[in-house]
């Protein structure tokens, strides 16, 4: 099996259930590094908000450091889920 093939989110129930696991946090993560990026900016119109600001801006950068990351564990977890299939074994619900 590929990693990063549309198809591979269909191949069973258990990798569609994988998908939209792995969707909701990944729109989680992007939700709250947005979030704190605008209250980041909002912190920065005050002098003594600036280092608050500063933090929010940082933790978003992890953040949507994050994304990618969930993507591709997502990918292995495919990978795995496939191993145990090709073997024989049922894939987990």
């Amino acid at each position: 099996m590929k990693i990063f093939q549309e198809h591979n989110s269909r191949k069973s129930q258990a990798h569609k259930d994988i998908y939209a696991a792995y969707e909701l946090a990944y729109t989680l993560v992007d939700l709250s590094a947005a979030l704190l990026f605008v209250i980041g900016s909002v912190m920065f119109f005050y002098d003594s908000w600036q280092i608050p600001g500063t933090w929010c801006f940082l933790i978003g950068s992890i953040l949507f450091g994050v994304k990618p990351t969930l993507r591709f564990v997502r990918e292995l977890h495919y990978l795995a889920i496939g191993r145990k299939m090709d073997a024989g074994e049922q894939a987990p619900d």
